[in-house]
């Protein structure tokens, strides 16, 4: 019986260019033999209802084509039920392909990939809200200011990538104030004004900012990156270094490593996987080995 792979196109992604990419992998696939269904959301809520009906038809592999935020909706689909997850990045950021294996090459060479099925099993992050409900996430998740610049480049007209998160966090700085947190992480306990906060099952987010770099998505544990207050001449220092990860070890920061991690400040929503959560509280509970990655490297 031929494989049976289900697509799941955000066809807005990256200026359109996961339609096109949806197109090609889709015939792509077909002349390798596969059976392809193709969903395509018109919106987050959308496309995380068509993931959970493509999921219940248990696929050989569910794959996500468009940014990390579409990979977030298809992954409330397949956590915990066995079916494959691959990420084909045609996004912004595409911080979760990054981390599972960039696909390279032509539509047909992503279809061999797809095709060799070569899963990898990844632990997720349940995150607990304040209203009782809980999602799950793949990468990070931040709180504070990198939340609030986040709020600030969803709301620009044109998306640019990393230009765009760095115009965001330009503007940000002009009315960014210190806020109170408290963090628990396995009973440790952190109390202190800072800037900002992030939960990372994998390194990097905003397009690759290398927040957690010592993040590994199958370790059972997420790494916790705190920075303490400082002056906006010091945090202009201090910041731009989480672009290569080379701001842990510094006195302003401070890396905890965890199963279970608790935050509570006055800081607005928090984001995960470039999708907006809710305000704190938050609980956030690793999940091990709860999802199967494809890998599409060769």
């Amino acid at each position: 019986m031929p494989p049976h792979i289900a697509l799941l196109v955000n066809p807005h992604s990256g200026r359109r260019r996961a339609a096109v990419t949806g197109v090609r992998l889709k015939e792509a696939l077909r002349e390798a033999g596969a059976r392809v269904h193709v969903y395509t959301g018109r919106s987050a809520v959308d496309s995380r209802r068509l993931a959970r009906l493509a999921a219940s038809d248990r696929p050989d592999a569910l794959v996500a084509v468009g940014g990390d935020g579409l990979v977030h909706q298809a992954l409330q689909a397949v956590v915990g039920t066995g079916v494959p997850l691959a990420a084909v990045p045609a996004g912004t950021g595409n911080d979760i392909a990054r981390a599972f294996g960039r696909p390279r090459g032509s539509a047909g060479d992503v279809a061999a990939a797809i095709l060799r099925r070569r899963t990898r099993p990844a632990d997720v992050v349940r995150l607990s809200l304040a209203d009782g409900t809980h999602r799950y996430f793949l990468s990070v998740l931040a709180c504070g200011f990198d939340a609030r610049v986040n709020e600030r480049v969803n709301g620009f007209r044109f998306r640019f990538g990393r230009a765009g998160y760095v115009a965001g966090l330009l503007a940000e700085l002009r009315s960014f104030r210190p806020i109170d947190f408290e963090i628990d992480v396995d009973g440790r306990r952190i109390a202190e004004p800072g800037m900002l906060v992030a939960v990372g099952n994998t390194a990097a987010y905003g397009g690759g900012m290398r927040v957690c770099p010592e993040a590994e998505p199958d370790d059972g544990l997420v790494d916790v990156v705190f920075v303490r207050q400082v002056g906006l001449g010091r945090f202009l220092r201090v910041f731009p270094r989480v672009f290569g990860g080379g701001h842990i070890g510094l006195g302003e920061v401070v890396a905890e490593r965890g199963r279970t991690v608790t935050i509570r400040a006055d800081s607005g929503a928090a984001y995960a996987d470039g999708e907006r959560m809710g305000e704190p509280p938050l609980v956030c509970e690793v999940v091990p080995k709860a999802v199967e990655m494809l890998e599409l490297t060769s």
